[in-house]
């Protein structure tokens, strides 16, 4: 499947200082004014971070292709990328049916994605944006493929016919989640400055719709909902 991507907020620290006070005007000749002093300048103080926010359990090999995916986008990265776009730490996907049956279902699958030596890997977007255009998709009880592709930034044939909408909490599953990245499996690479339906580093596809490369997603965890 070809894959394209365009798919988190800063904690700024104030620093406040006092001021002098300025000596009474009316006070007696003998009597000093009194000046109290200036209060020193406050450390700054970085915001604690979200713990409902993570990343999950990566292996040695993942956390360190998301720090260097981090530096890359800097001053983005995936704990901002998932604050900002991913509050409920709730991702879904959609597949086809027939590979869904044949890959999942037929061979019994433990975990979502394309798999190699590395792990399994999917991308995925906040479940809130793939369950409203799926719903704006609709008509009558079919869901429209162009529409569809068009809300989501993907081809239309890319679902065609029946689909399956996977859910997946993190949280719960603590499935390994970063950026994005060129060699991930999946991942089309631009062949010319015409293609629009290719990958673009940041945490975005072309369609600006926020997303993630899940790892290791479990199936016994996800909720799957039939879309026809």
């Amino acid at each position: 499947m070809k894959r394209r991507s365009a798919l988190l907020p800063l904690y700024i620290a104030l620093v406040v200082a006092g001021c002098a006070k300025e000596a009474p005007t009316a006070v007696a000749a003998a009597e000093p004014a009194k000046v109290e002093p200036a209060e020193a300048p406050k450390a700054p103080v970085e915001a604690a971070a979200d713990p409902a926010i993570s990343t999950g359990k990566c292996d040695e090999k993942q956390a360190a292709i998301s720090q260097q995916a981090d530096q890359r986008a800097q001053p983005w990265g995936i704990t901002q990328h998932l604050a900002k776009n991913f509050p409920d730490m709730k991702v879904s996907w959609l597949m086809k049916e027939a590979p869904y049956q044949n890959f999942v279902v037929k061979t019994g699958a433990e975990k979502f994605g394309r798999c190699d030596d590395n792990g399994c890997f999917l991308f995925a977007a906040p479940t809130a944006v793939i369950e409203a255009a799926v719903q704006k998709s609709m008509t009558g009880e079919v869901h429209d493929p162009a529409a569809l592709g068009q809300a989501l930034g993907l081809p239309a044939k890319n679902f065609e016919g029946p689909l399956r909408m996977m859910t997946l909490d993190l949280r719960a599953s603590e499935a390994c989640v970063r950026l994005p990245v060129d060699e991930d499996p999946g991942v089309w690479k631009c062949q010319s400055e015409a293609d629009k339906d290719c990958f673009v580093f940041g945490g975005y596809t072309s369609g600006k719709v926020p997303e993630l490369m899940v790892i290791n997603a479990p199936v016994a965890q996800a909720t799957v909902k039939e879309i026809p």
